[in-house]
Formats: structure tokens, sequence, C-alpha cells
């Protein structure tokens, strides 16, 4: 219990010594040689309606997988491309598969995650920094002007990341349901005649990356810990091997706000459980 303790005492400082950094101008010298510095979750950009910045994925190359609205404040719109999607194929890689970029009328911005932050945490030892500065040199080309979100983290630590001592890694991963990939995608198309389905992407490997609604009640936990990063709904489920999994919420939430604080995370501490159970429904019913 003194280790725990002590482990979240090292959080909250660390993390409030982040909250009171200045958002700065996006370091792209500081992205192609990533090792040392911290780095952004999130790029933070002028405000874009959803046609405009819609219009610009397109034009750097990328292709809209699918669209969700954010609790009426903004809407999140999911992409991807040949090299995510490529990655995404390689064994318990396939929530590289999308990117997100979240056009935010409460703030009157847009947020776009960082594929150096996300590719180091999802690709774990199967990341190569070549293919993601790629990746978010496309996003540049279209979105100038970028700056730094102030959720950030130590790039050496990205792939070992987990919110404390006792807390899941990536590689925990929740398991919703087993059976052949076609039976469970099925369950989910059809449960509630498919009123909480949103997308399906198929990958090379034969897996799919499946977004999908929670429960109403559940989806409003970003006003309580930021709706700056809310693009972090819709939820993402990985059907792969004949297994439908999830990132375990206790890591996806936390790598998702590396600010998190013990007192937020205590403010919202049923949500994943929560989370998790709601993503079963489909397969129980």
């Amino acid at each position: 219990m003194k280790k725990l303790l002590v482990s979240a005492l090292i959080a909250v400082i660390g993390f409030t010594g982040l909250v009171n950094a200045a958002q700065n101008p996006l370091d792209m010298a500081a992205m192609n040689k990533p090792d040392g510095h911290h780095v952004p979750a999130y790029l933070r950009g002028a405000y874009e309606n959803v046609a405009t910045a819609t219009a610009n994925l397109k034009k750097a190359g990328f292709t809209i997988v699918g669209q969700y609205n954010v609790l009426n404040d903004g809407t999140t719109i999911l992409f991807t491309d040949s090299t995510l999607k490529q990655e995404a194929a390689k064994k318990d890689r396939g929530f590289i598969a999308l990117m997100r970029l979240y056009v935010d009328k409460k703030d009157n911005q847009i947020s776009i995650t960082n594929p150096i932050y996300f590719g180091k945490a999802f690709m774990q030892d199967s990341y190569s920094q070549a293919l993601f500065y790629k990746e978010l040199t496309k996003i540049t080309s279209v979105f100038t002007g970028l700056n730094s979100s102030v959720d950030q983290l130590k790039f050496d630590d990205l792939s070992e990341y987990h919110f404390m001592w006792g807390m899941p890694y990536y590689t925990d991963f929740a398991t919703l349901d087993k059976g052949t990939n076609e039976a469970l995608l099925a369950k989910l198309k059809s449960y509630k005649n498919g009123k909480n389905f949103l997308f399906d992407l198929k990958l090379a490997d034969g897996s799919y990356v499946v977004g999908y609604k929670l429960n109403k009640k559940i989806s409003t936990f970003p006003k309580t810990i930021g709706l700056k990063n809310a693009l972090v709904l819709p939820y993402l489920i990985l059907i792969s091997d004949g297994k439908a999994k999830i990132l375990n919420p206790k890591y996806y939430l936390a790598i998702s706000y590396p600010l998190l604080s013990m007192g937020q995370f205590m403010q919202i501490s049923s949500i994943p459980g929560d989370i998790e159970s709601d993503l079963k429904k489909p397969f129980d019913d």
C-alpha cells in the first residue's frame, strides 16, 4: 500500500507540471528524433468545420472511415491509410489502424491524434519511427500551425506505459467473446438492430476494427475528465484470431488522458468496468 501511495503522489506531481506547461508550436525536429523528448498526445489547431477538415484529410491521402458526434460539443472523424492498415495487420496491433480528428465546437479548435505518440504506444516493439513520422508529415502538410497539446508523455516510456503500479499495460486486453471473426462481427451488427454499430474496417490479416457506441450515460465521462480529449470516443473493438477484444479501459483512458490525476481517476472509477460490461452485451444477447 505504501508503494501504491508513493507511485500515486509521483504521478500527480508529474502531471501537475505538465498541466502548467505552455502550449507550444509542434516541434517537428523533436518528432523526427523523439528519443529523450516528451511527445504530445494531440496536435491542436485552428478551428475547421467537419466538411473542411474531411476535405483536408482526403487531400493528404487519408481515407475517412467514420464519424461520431460527441455530446453535442463536436465531431470525431476517424481516418486511415495504407500504412496504418499495414501496421495494424500485425499481431495485436489492430488498434493503430485509425487516427482521429476532433472538430471541437466548445473550444473552437481541432485536435488530432499524434501518430508518433499513439504509434509508439500501440505498436510497442513493432514501432517504426520512419513510417509514423511520415504519417505526421502528411497531417502537417494540410493542417498548418499546429500546436503540441500539454497532454504528453516521454517517448521512451510510451511502449511500457501504465497509469501507475498495479494498473494494466497495452497488452492487457479485455476479451469480450470468442468465435469466428465473421460470427463475432455479425453479433455486433445485429445487436439492437445495429443501433450502436458505427463502422468496421477489414485488415489484410482478416481481422476487423469496429467502431461502437457506448451507452449514452457511460459516454458522458469526458465531461468529467476533459472534453478537449473527447476524441477518445468512439470505442474500438478488435476482432482478430477468433476473439473480440478491446484495450483495457484503465489503460486506454490513461494513455488518452496522460494528465489524468488520481483525483480525476477516482471520479470516473466505475467507468472502466462499465465500458467493458457495456461492450460485452452484444455477445450475451
